[in-house]
């Protein structure tokens, strides 16, 4: 049994976590429509990555690109949500020591993941309105392997020291995480020892990381529009607009939620504690389940794919 003792002295061998620790009469409420997104997601993602495998017509850089979103999204849901549910449903509130740190990794890594592949998307759209006739020749199957290689290596070596510091802190005191997730803050703040460095590390590479791609999917962007101002045939700034109006909706997605969760975490002491938390799971269900619908709804190939893949069945 592990003490909670401020003065105790016992190593921490798992933690407990203690969904929503101010209204904890939520998880009921909340159970069910997490539930039903957390379904959504993984059965949109499923069907979007069983279309692209199985037609053909899908076979090309700009779909393989989707294709990782859909797994990152997965992956990162799968890490998140099970554990929550667990907790609501059947107040499974302890994780070990190594598992909480795994999902450290893996939700700091993917996120990032995320943002560097809607970096090399805004890209894939850059050359497919601006240097068109070029298009074939720049983004092959070689440069969707060689971005993949990037955004895994990238993020990964970027990350893995977040919870390898995090791990490494001396865990002497509470072990009671008031969170639904292991967040690196959440963590390390019950350690005995400074974790200033902890911290440091992770704004800066988060920001470092995050706000680079940030930076070129704007210029990306705004290369895109001073192409398209320039178009003069009738319709056609409108068919240039539409191949990138799926992938700007995803990009907004993305960003506010994550934006919203940045500014309720730096205003956290003008907002109960709770809130914050409800967005970081909210984070993780909301852009998985949403990003292949507005693909399969807004572009023709996917919907038509979908429709062969359900007449099959």
């Amino acid at each position: 049994m592990i003490s909670h003792s401020n003065y105790s002295t016992s190593p921490v061998s798992e933690f407990l976590l203690i969904c929503f620790p101010n209204y904890q009469s939520w998880q009921h409420w909340l159970s069910l429509p997490l539930s039903l997104l957390f379904l959504l997601a993984m059965g949109a993602n499923a069907t979007l990555l069983i279309t692209i495998r199985l037609e053909a017509s899908l076979h090309e850089p700009m779909y393989y690109l989707l294709s990782l979103l859909s797994l990152l999204d997965m992956v990162l849901c799968l890490t998140v949500i099970p554990k929550v549910l667990a907790i609501f449903w059947f107040d499974l509130r302890s994780i070990s020591f190594s598992a909480c740190f795994l999902q450290m990794f893996i939700m700091n890594c993917f996120l990032a993941m995320e943002s560097c592949t809607f970096m090399v998307m805004a890209y894939d759209r850059y050359v497919a309105v601006c240097h068109p006739l070029r298009y074939p020749s720049i983004i092959t199957d070689q440069f969707v392997a060689r971005a993949a290689f990037f955004i895994v290596a990238r993020n990964g070596l970027f990350f893995l020291p977040v919870p390898i510091l995090s791990a490494r802190l001396r865990y002497c005191a509470e072990n009671i995480i008031k969170n639904c997730i292991c967040t690196n803050l959440s963590v390390s703040k019950l350690s005995c020892d400074d974790i200033t460095f902890n911290r440091l590390y992770q704004f800066v590479a988060g920001w470092t990381l995050l706000g680079s791609d940030l930076i070129l999917i704007i210029l990306s962007y705004s290369f895109i529009l001073k192409a398209v101002l320039r178009i003069k045939a009738e319709g056609a700034a409108t068919k240039a607009l539409s191949t990138c109006g799926s992938h700007f909706i995803l990009i907004l997605f993305f960003s506010t939620v994550l934006l919203v969760l940045v500014i309720t975490n730096l205003a956290r002491e003008r907002i109960p504690p709770d809130v914050p938390i409800l967005l970081n799971i909210l984070h993780h269900l909301i852009p998985p389940a949403l990003n292949p619908i507005v693909y399969g709804v807004r572009t023709k190939e996917i919907k038509q794919g979908i429709q062969k893949l359900l007449r099959r069945l």
